[in-house]
């Protein structure tokens, strides 16, 4: 209809909307973004996807795109931590897919985030990577299939590929310096096939001849290419009872210079659709002007008569958009609900009317877009009518229906109480959860991380990992009360000097820190102007907005929490109740934590007390020992071992106490004192180890213990072991190799009385290194313990250190970088270098 030709710039102006450029400043990476979230929807069957990407700083997952689920409705997910425990941060760590099938397996495997949506939904997230480097991740929702399969091979295949074309396009984009991070993300529908059908037309009133589109010969049923150019062609198929009319409406328009709008009937074989016609003059005018009409035809389907049925019901019906503002209301609900439909329109139903104004009610609208099946609860509408509402959801929004309960309400029905079986025509809804779903994610996910956090410093490591991406924030403080005053116990995104200045500040300073100690009420300051109005000269920190949060435990100070945003920034009351609350949780989690140091310090004093400080330098052997304690609980164990000379001889102990607290470390202290007397006065091998048998059954009968003791005489190499339900020592010979002795042995301390512990006799060469330990260093959870003393015969065989010292911290080095060791290990180390005679 319109020829001719469009310059370079001009096409660059409608590469956005108005040409204006992307809101996130890279127009490539929202294309490649909105194409990834429609085709992953696709090729997945899922109503709902989104994609996240890495923030700048590296700490946080941002959403920058979604399909089909608004943002409004993510809450909390707009920014994840990298280390939270969600499908999307896991996949984005682990390089792997997350496949849930179902709600049943989404609780067995991600607990929290069922908690937090406690809804019915499949979900499957894939990390989106280029190069093997991590970008983000991309997920998909969508509504449990029968039987919990969840998406076949061939889908998650496409899933994959999906997030691999995006991660290769974002990829290429950073080296030229044109990815940049999104601020807000972008929200696309889902694609779907168009309702309302809208066919162009050009009528030369004159000659009669009318250009026209393709999509308007559709409509009147003309194929576009038979289509001759000629108004009678396309008149012919109109109703002819409709015509005279019609050309009334044409020369009013004309002659009076309006716009003209008219309905018409058009044939369609043996039917007929009603569509609407509207079109104007164009703006040249003249004597010499042929009068036309500019214009369009739209094909509302059954659209109109479909709303002309509703309107005639009793009910009420209204339809909602995807984020929750009604898009439509017939006329019996503003009667149902007593609201005038323009205040409705545009508008979420539960901040328009006060009795919807519970969160129960926002709750059952996202259970309904989740999991995409339909809701049905009752609310009360004051003074004491009850209706009942009806949820159904769909890919582009959701109707809903509304009717009077006319049988008696039971008594005892709260707000949301779903309808019984009888009272309703779908299923019952999951139930109610009344927090806002962005407060209880970000309460969840931070109360999860302080419940493993055991010592104060793992406390502000998991606040700074778990606040700071959830809000935006760049900069963390933490102070606690000590002796009526703030110390600085961690910090994160502040220049050293900066916070200094505030260490040892009394609580009666007039300080941000400190008034809120005192008031009990958190500070919340949305600009520098607000912070330097009320705090003349304090310094700034490079922050723009600031929270203060007072931490209080049992009606007592605790500390001050100080988040620091770059730029001023608005905190709406969500986000301020969800601050206040997680306030609360950090006290609690960091006044435990401090009691546990305290407790570990005096734990550890023990143990290295019990342990001995120094090895004694021995003619023809060189000793070294280690102690490693368990990485968690109280880092404090029954694990020890000794040196003991004894005129010619020198005797050789590793022992174990069961336990992981001070009772076992008091025990082996116990042991440890009664071997060295035991020794010391000249009693064999056997006997030593048989004494303190009886000696554990009378310190306490409830416990066990195993040692491996060994007697070695340093001028001959005679070694002389005795073991009780212990490790087999190791020995590595002078040419490099190494073996298990095979050594018999006795039970365990503390079973019998009257038991028996064998000894058995090696003759050592020089050269020769003897390695006693504890089960901690070969017993783990991937392998039993015969397994790992092959390992670790294999590492003492292997390891090429010369130096005693660095052996011992050779064979210890697995064990250190262990994030998670349950046990403590002792090691002792000899090496016979024969004593001269």
């Amino acid at each position: 209809m319109i020829e001719g030709t469009v310059s370079a710039d001009s096409m660059a102006l409608t590469s956005y909307p108005f040409g204006t450029a992307s809101p996130g400043g890279a127009p490539e990476r929202d294309d490649a973004l909105v194409r990834a979230v429609i085709r992953a929807v696709e090729v997945t069957g899922a109503h709902a996807g989104s994609a996240f990407l890495l923030s700048d700083d590296g700490r946080s997952l941002i959403l920058s795109a979604a399909c089909g689920a608004p943002p409004s409705l993510l809450g909390g997910w707009l920014r994840i931590p990298v280390n939270s425990g969600i499908p999307v941060a896991e996949a984005y760590r682990s390089g792997r897919m997350v496949h849930l099938a179902d709600a049943e397996e989404t609780m067995r495997r991600f607990p929290q985030l069922s908690v937090a949506v406690p809804y019915a939904f499949g979900s499957a997230t894939v990390p989106v990577r280029a190069g093997g480097r991590a970008l983000g991740s991309m997920s998909v929702v969508w509504t449990p299939r029968p039987g919990g399969a969840g998406l076949s091979r061939t889908r998650r295949r496409q899933l994959h590929s999906t997030a691999d074309r995006l991660g290769v396009t974002l990829a290429a984009l950073g080296a030229r310096g044109a990815l940049g991070e999104r601020k807000t993300p972008l929200v696309v529908p889902v694609p779907s096939a168009p309702v309302i059908r809208v066919g162009l037309f050009d009528w030369n009133l004159y000659t009669g001849t009318l250009t026209a589109d393709d999509e308007l010969c559709a409509i009147f049923g003309v194929p576009p290419r038979e289509f001759d150019g000629r108004a009678a062609t396309l008149a012919a198929r109109i109703e002819p009872a409709d015509l005279p009319g019609f050309r009334s409406a044409v020369r009013a328009a004309v002659e009076e210079d309006h716009v003209l709008a008219h309905c018409l009937r058009v044939r369609d074989g043996g039917d007929q659709r009603t569509v609407e016609l509207w079109g104007r003059l164009p703006g040249t005018r003249g004597p010499r002007a042929a009068p036309h009409l500019v214009g369009a035809v739209l094909d509302s389907g059954s659209g109109l008569a479909a709303v002309a049925a509703i309107e005639r019901l009793t009910d009420g019906f209204f339809a909602l958009s995807p984020d929750g503002r009604v898009a439509y209301a017939n006329h019996s609900l503003e009667d149902l609900a007593q609201v005038r439909q323009e205040e409705l329109l545009g508008r979420c139903p539960w901040d328009v009317l006060p009795w919807l104004a519970d969160p129960v009610y926002e709750d059952r609208f996202r259970a309904a877009v989740v999991s995409q099946r339909p809701v049905s609860f009752l609310v009360r509408r004051p003074p004491d009518a009850w209706l009942l509402f009806s949820l159904h959801p769909g890919e582009q929004g959701m109707t809903g229906w509304v009717a009077p309960m006319r049988q008696p309400v039971p008594a005892g029905t709260g707000p949301g109480t779903p309808v019984a079986e009888e009272d309703r025509p779908v299923a019952p809804s999951p139930p109610p959860a009344a927090p806002r779903l962005g407060s209880l994610y970000r309460v969840l996910q931070l109360g999860s991380a302080l419940t493993k956090a055991v010592t104060a410093h793992e406390v502000c490591d998991a606040v700074a990992e778990q606040m700071l991406p959830a809000f935006g924030g760049q900069r963390l403080a933490i102070f606690v009360v000590e002796e009526r005053r703030l110390r600085l116990l961690a910090q994160d995104g502040y220049p050293q000097d900066v916070l200094a200045r505030f260490d040892g500040t009394p609580l009666h300073a007039r300080l941000p820190a400190t008034d809120v100690l005192t008031s009990g009420a958190p500070l919340f300051v949305e600009s520098r102007r607000q912070l330097f109005d009320r705090y003349p000269g304090i310094p700034a920190g490079g922050s723009g907005s600031w929270v203060f949060l007072p931490l209080i435990a049992s009606n007592r100070p605790v500390g001050t929490c100080v988040l620091g945003f770059d730029g001023a920034r608005r905190f709406p009351d969500e986000e301020r109740g969800a601050l206040t609350a997680l306030g609360g949780l950090i006290a609690q989690a960091l006044e435990r934590a401090r009691l546990y140091d305290a407790e570990f310090a005096l734990a550890r004093g023990l143990q290295n007390a019990l342990l001995p400080h120094r090895l004694p330098a021995l003619p023809g052997l060189r000793v070294t020992g280690r102690y490693l304690p368990g990485t968690r609980g109280m880092d404090i164990g029954g694990d020890w071992y000794d040196v003991i000379p004894t005129g010619e001889d020198v005797a050789l102990i590793v022992g174990d106490v069961e336990g992981h607290n001070v009772a076992a470390a008091a025990a082996m202290g116990q042991l440890r004192s009664a071997v060295r007397a035991f020794v010391t006065a000249g009693h064999q091998p056997g006997d030593v180890v048989a004494s303190t048998n009886r000696l554990l059954l009378d310190l306490d009968p409830a416990l066990l213990a195993s040692c491996c003791y060994i007697r070695l005489h340093p001028r001959s190499g005679v070694a002389r072991t005795v073991r009780a339900g212990h490790c087999p020592p190791l020995l590595r010979l002078p040419d490099g190799r190494a073996e298990v002795l095979d050594v018999p042995g006795g039970p365990l301390l503390g079973v019998a009385e009257a038991a028996d512990y064998p000894e058995s006799e090696l003759r050592l060469v020089p050269g020769s290194v003897l390695a006693l330990y504890t089960d901690g260093l070969v017993e783990t959870r991937d392998a039993d313990i015969g397994t790992g003393m092959d390992r670790l015969r294999v590492s003492l065989a292997h390891t090429g250190e010369e130096r005693l010292e660095d052996l011992a911290d050779a064979l210890l080095r697995d064990a250190r970088l262990s994030p998670d060791r349950a046990d403590d290990i002792a090691l002792l180390l000899a090496e016979y270098v024969a004593a001269p005679a």
